[in-house]
């Protein structure tokens, strides 16, 4: 099955900082867009307004979801723990059963996701995945636990996903498209720090990439000491 031409595309989570990203990437390329985000967050598109189509509803709301990714030739899908009512993993089951049989779907998450068992954290890493889970789950706030599992139904979904694991985040120009690995632990990795409009082009690069189907990269700044010290930029 090869990837077809993408025209249109839905970006799951539009409204963030990271969405809107996405959506300038998007509409560079001459994409059409349509942005899901929730009732309330409707009014940060209302610049775009009259450039895409804005889908309000909550993103695990499957026939939200069913509406937005009809016609779509690739999704683009953050993945945000919201609360306590499994947010990330049934936005992500939404999208697998609905998007068309052939979309390229692309998921964003953070490092602490593992897709295959084989990363290497440090214990520090560790540490601080565990009492931020513990404390976010207390307060019920986000629930780090459905992000993994959200991550494991996409890995068991066979369908044409990548799953984008992101650094630490700041803002500023793009240095380009970062630079990834398979696996955390990677020296290329160790700086720890991307440019956000970068990690929302590697996401609209990735719709594009079939070498990605499939793969869980980790990506870290194009220009991070460590991107330059291990890998050919």
């Amino acid at each position: 099955m090869t990837t077809p031409a993408i025209r249109r595309i839905c970006i799951v989570g539009a409204s963030g900082k990271l969405g809107r990203y996405m959506i300038g990437h998007a509409l560079d390329r001459g994409y059409e867009v349509v942005g899901v985000c929730r009732e309330r967050s409707v009014e940060k598109l209302a610049d775009l307004a009259d450039r895409i189509t804005v889908i309000p509803g909550d993103t695990n709301d499957r026939e939200v979801i069913r509406r937005a990714v009809a016609g779509c030739q690739g999704v683009l899908t953050v993945l945000v723990p919201w609360g306590m009512r499994k947010y990330s993993s049934g936005t992500a089951q939404a999208v697998l059963d609905h998007a068309a049989p052939d979309a390229r779907l692309v998921f964003s998450c953070g490092w602490h996701i593992s897709a295959d068992g084989r990363d290497r954290y440090s214990r520090r890493f560790l540490a601080l995945v565990r009492v931020s889970t513990i404390v976010a789950r207390l307060l019920r706030v986000v629930d780090i636990d459905d992000q993994v599992e959200a991550a494991r139904r996409i890995v068991a979904s066979g369908r044409r996903w990548t799953l984008v694991r992101g650094s630490d985040l700041e803002e500023g120009e793009s240095q380009g498209l970062p630079v990834w690995s398979r696996h955390i632990g990677d020296p290329v990795l160790q700086s720890n720090l991307t440019r956000r409009t970068d990690f929302a082009l590697f996401m609209v690069e990735a719709l594009t990439d079939d070498t990605l189907i499939g793969e869980a990269p980790a990506i870290v700044g194009r220009l991070t000491p460590s991107a330059q010290a291990h890998a050919l930029v």
